[in-house]
């Protein structure tokens, strides 16, 4: 990702920029919403029940819900005259034509004046109810103010619960469009030359004019159908999805002939073509493909529909990237740290615990890379400044945001057992634990094996006071985030888990960032943090980077904003790549390129080899959620027709996409450190070891590899010859 114009706070009408009122504020407001959809139904009960609390009268029997609109005057006859309606009702029998009247036998006057005293009783019972109703409204003034807010709030919950597709839409089109603005998405590497910018921008036309046609094929598509589609929402949509790709290709036109200003002069071709967002690629790959060689045009809109049939995944995910960001405006991870630093631990220990620690943030951000953008570059310096390589500490910072997928509450689980009867959440967690056991150990062995000093440690008698002194200052933040969880769990009754987590994890960063601004410290964190920069941080561009980044000195308004900025462009990316991913698989699942893989594959042992090798290179090329999803439709079905444990699958899985993660020629969060480090630091790392070997050259490469790739033999096979053996 890079991101050349910047969301800063800056000039503009009351101090904000035009992009913050056109795109952040707009996403923030979506957010919110999406809290509140998230949270709508528990809030509700508990308005409905404190509504009941306050107003509600066992001794008069009126309750809440009778409350909650003006009662309607009845329109019987509170009075009737009982003998004149007797006799008419007589006469009216008597004299009608209807060959059934008599059935039961002829009309007795008495049964006819037992009926009319009866419903003058039921008519009765209605004006009494009304007026004491009416009385109790008017003699408790306040009920109107209570209900006026509840009723709102249910309003908006409504909505919201109705048109969750549309809000995800309405966010991904903002989000996308301020991506592409600010050259945000996701590419092999940053443009930098004039070249690089045409290049990227010229694929980007191709890209979205495909995506444009797609979604136009798809709007008369459906208008040929003949069957007419009468839900709003779904028609806003395909609006949408028409006016997103038709601007993108427009901006994108605008952005061939008006670049940047460039950071380096030259470039080549073969450079310039991997500056070009991956996105883009996938554009143009499964655009060419659908329209000219499968004659389906409407291919791409189709599969991109899936962002709007899991639009609670995707929602939950933008709330996930929020909370990220919101945390990266704290000084939590920076605290968090201040405990292990007193030990002076060797870099492969420190790096080992760091992972350990990261490993809870990775999975309640979702998995999705947020963690290296939020915390990756405080990593990267803590790791290094304990004597690390470069290129160690750019391994670490990677691996920092895949260990965690495995464990509770990754959103990618969740997905898994949504899309698989065949497993559930709690079973995946359960075994998740043991995988994450596994990676993280071995990557303590091999990191001390590779490593020319084994261990270093402070003597316990400096190192334990001092650690003690540095938890006085995180202990607040911990309290706060217990203070929110305990606030769900005693007034909404509702517990912190896989489910609940994007919507309780936001508010906990809320609560934290607006704890964070209240202290107003002194300097901002970088400066702070650092005490005597030159002499413990041996990186001036490190201390440059972190000195230029926002002044979490601002108050809670100003770090909420910068959140959203950041989170509004990252939304973006990464929801662009997933969709276009998940137009990737479906373009496989229509070539039926997955149906190669014949469904016997003869002993579960050669079934294993040749998933797991399908498994690794489809995680290399693709997102992990749009490759979980085709994963699902078709590799899925042939691992348990080949008598493979669903769990075992799926961890076997999992696994695979973590080693995948760190491979190119993706390599998302090998691309997302690259980011948060930066390419002036990149470079220092790469020059640091020009005259070293093989491995420690692309040490950031290899460390991975060696680490996950025997946890994925272990995970794949063991399990198998436990099974086959007997041994449980």
């Amino acid at each position: 990702m890079q991101d050349v114009n910047s969301n800063k706070p800056g000039r503009g009408l009351f101090r904000r920029t035009w992009v913050e009122w056109l795109s952040s504020l707009p996403v923030f407001l979506l957010l919110l919403l999406t809290l509140i959809i998230g949270t709508g139904e528990m809030i509700h009960g508990q308005l409905l029940r404190l509504g009941e609390t306050l107003y509600g009268s066992p001794q008069t029997g009126v309750q809440y819900s009778f409350l909650r609109a003006d009662p309607v005057a009845p329109k019987c006859d509170r009075n009737p005259n009982i003998d004149a309606l007797v006799q008419q009702k007589m006469a009216a029998g008597s004299a009608s034509d209807d060959p059934f009247a008599d059935l039961f036998g002829p009309q007795d006057p008495e049964s006819v004046r037992q009926s009319i005293l009866a419903a003058q009783s039921v008519c009765e019972e209605k004006y009494q109810f009304y007026e004491s109703t009416h009385k109790y409204i008017e003699a408790h003034p306040s009920v109107k103010a209570y209900r006026t807010f509840e009723t709102a709030f249910f309003a908006v919950f409504r909505f919201g619960t109705e048109n969750r597709s549309l809000i995800l839409v309405l966010l991904f089109t903002i989000a996308a469009i301020t991506a592409t603005h600010g050259y945000h998405h996701v590419s092999l590497r940053p443009a930098a030359t004039r070249l690089d910018y045409k290049v990227q921008s010229a694929a980007m036309v191709l890209g979205n004019l495909l995506l444009f046609i797609s979604a136009v094929s798809y709007y008369f598509s459906q208008q040929r159908s003949g069957i007419a589609v009468t839900e709003t929402s779904a028609i806003l949509i395909t609006y949408l999805w028409i006016f997103l790709f038709g601007f993108l290709t427009l901006m994108s036109v605008y952005q061939f002939f008006k670049t940047p200003a460039p950071t380096r002069e030259g470039g080549s071709f073969g450079l310039a073509l991997l500056s070009i967002p991956l996105y883009a690629y996938m554009a143009i790959s499964t655009g060419i493909t659908f329209t000219f060689f499968l004659d389906y045009a409407v291919g791409q809109a189709i599969y991109l529909g899936n962002l709007v049939e899991y639009s609670n995944l995707f929602l939950s995910l933008a709330l996930f990237i929020w909370a990220g960001m919101l945390l990266k405006q704290t000084r939590v991870v920076d605290l968090f740290l201040d405990i292990l630093r007193p030990w002076n631990f060797s870099p492969e220990t420190l790096t080992w615990l760091i992972l350990l620690a990261a490993a809870l943030p990775t999975a309640y951000t979702g998995a999705s890379g947020i963690f290296v953008i939020a915390a990756g570059a405080i990593i990267y310096k803590e790791v290094w400044n304990s004597g690390a390589r470069r290129q160690y500490a750019l391994a670490a910072t990677a691996m920092s945001g895949t260990l965690g997928v495995v464990l509770k509450p990754c959103l990618l689980i969740v997905v898994i057992a949504s899309l698989n009867r065949q497993v559930t959440t709690d079973m995946l967690y359960h075994y998740g634990v043991y995988v994450f056991l596994l990676t993280s150990t071995l990557f303590l062995i091999i990191s001390l094996f590779l490593a020319p000093n084994k261990f270093r440690i402070a003597p316990p008698s400096v190192a334990i006071p001092n650690s003690l002194r540095a938890l006085v200052p995180v202990s607040p933040y911990v309290v706060i985030g217990g203070l929110v969880i305990w606030g769900y769990s005693y007034l909404l009754n509702t517990q912190l888990n896989e489910f609940t987590a994007p919507v309780i994890m936001p508010i906990i960063l809320l609560a934290i960032v607006l704890f964070d601004k209240i202290r107003r410290e002194q300097k901002p964190v970088a400066a702070a943090s650092a005490g005597s920069m030159d002499e413990q941080y041996h990186s001036p561009y490190l201390r440059e980077q972190e000195l230029q980044g926002v002044e979490r000195r601002t108050g809670f308004e100003g770090a909420v904003r910068s959140a959203t900025n950041e989170t509004t462009g990252h939304i973006g990316a990464l929801i662009m790549l997933m969709g276009l991913t998940v137009s990737v698989g479906g373009l496989f699942e229509r070539m039926e390129i997955m149906s190669l893989i014949p469904t016997d594959l003869g002993s579960i042992l050669f079934a294993i080899t040749g998933l797991l090798c399908i498994l690794v290179l489809v995680g290399m090329f693709m997102d992990p959620f749009g490759a979980i999803i085709l994963v699902s439709a078709t590799v899925a079905p042939v691992a348990y027709a080949n008598g493979i444990d669903p769990v075992h699958f799926w961890m076997i899985v999992l696994i695979s996409f973590e080693l995948a993660y760190l491979l190119p020629p993706v390599a998302l969060n090998q691309l997302l450190t690259r980011m948060v480090v930066g390419e002036k630091e990149m470079a220092e790392a790469d020059d640091e070891v020009k005259d070293k070997n093989f491995y420690y050259r692309y040490e950031r490469w290899i460390l991975p590899i060696i680490v996950m790739f025997p946890a994925l033999l272990i995970v794949a096979y063991i399990p198998y010859f436990f099974k086959l053996f007997g041994w449980y």
